[in-house]
C-alpha cells in the first residue's frame, strides 16, 4: 500500500507539532498539508486526493462538526480535541476514532492503524466487485432483478429509492444513491449529483457544468464536478 496523504486541520500550534511529529513515526503515513482554519482547508480537501485527516473541533469561524457535516468529498477522519463530549456527533458522521487531548503516541498509532486495516479491506472489496460484471437487487417483495453494468447509463435518486436506467429497461428499487453507487465499479461510474450517478463511458459530451447520455443533459453539481472532469478526462 503506498503511504497515505495525511492532513491537519487544527488551529493550536502546539497540536499541530504533535500530531506532526507522530506522522513522522509512522512509515504508512506522509503529511500533505496543514491548516489553521477550516475554511481554508475545505477547498484544499475537496479538490485534492487526501486519505486520512486529522481534525480539531473548536476553531474560529467554522468549526469542525460544522466543516465534517458539508464535506461531499470525504476522506477518512480521525477527530483531535480537547473536548470529550463531541464524540458522539462525531461518530454521527462517521469519524473513525475521537482523540482527546493530550494524545499519547499509542493511542494515535490505534486510531491510524485502524484506518490502514479499513483502507486495506476496502481495497480487497473494490478488487472483488471489478472482477465480477453484474449485481442483484431486489425490485420487489419477491423478485431479484439481475443488472449488467454495462447495461446501465443512469441511476436516479428518488429520495427512499433510485431508478436504474438501463438498456433492458428502468428498474425502481427501495434503495439509497450512495448505498447503491458504492456497490458499481469506481473506474465506470461516478457521481455527479446528489440526485445522479452515471456510467463513464456513455457520456456523450461535457459542456460547462452539464454532461449529456443519450441525448439527455444533466447538471453537474458544484462539488462534483472537479471529480468529474478528472475521471473523464484522465
Amino acid at each position: 500500500m503506498k503511504n497515505l496523504k495525511a492532513v491537519i486541520i487544527d488551529d493550536e500550534p502546539l497540536a499541530v507539532n504533535v500530531i506532526k511529529k507522530y506522522i513522522k513515526e509512522v512509515k504508512e503515513l506522509e503529511l500533505f498539508k496543514t491548516f489553521t482554519n477550516a475554511v481554508e482547508a475545505s477547498s484544499f480537501v475537496q479538490k485534492n486526493p487526501v486519505d486520512i485527516l486529522f481534525l480539531d473541533i473548536n476553531m474560529p469561524i467554522l468549526n469542525g462538526l460544522d466543516f465534517l457535516e458539508n464535506l461531499t468529498n470525504r476522506p477518512m477522519v480521525i477527530i483531535t480535541t480537547a473536548h470529550e463530549e463531541y464524540a458522539l456527533n462525531c461518530y454521527e458522521l462517521e469519524a473513525i476514532d475521537y482523540l482527546v487531548k493530550p494524545i499519547p503516541f499509542p493511542r494515535f498509532l490505534k486510531a491510524v492503524n485502524r484506518v490502514l486495516e479499513l483502507k486495506t479491506s476496502t481495497k480487497e472489496i473494490v478488487s472483488e466487485k471489478e472482477e465480477v460484471d453484474h449485481l442483484f437487487i431486489k425490485i420487489d417483495k419477491k423478485k431479484h432483478q439481475k443488472i449488467y453494468f454495462a447495461d446501465i447509463s443512469i441511476v436516479e435518486s428518488l429520495k427512499d429509492y433510485i431508478r436504474i436506467k438501463t438498456t433492458k429497461g428502468n428498474f425502481i428499487a427501495h434503495r439509497t444513491l450512495s448505498s447503491f453507487t458504492d456497490e458499481l465499479p469506481s473506474h465506470k461510474f461516478i457521481r455527479i449529483h446528489r440526485s445522479f450517478t452515471v456510467a463513464l463511458d456513455k457520456v456523450e459530451f461535457i459542456e460547462g457544468n452539464s454532461l449529456s447520455i443519450e441525448g439527455v443533459r444533466y447538471t453537474i453539481g458544484r462539488s462534483y464536478i472537479e471529480d468529474v472532469k478528472k475521471a473523464i478526462f484522465m
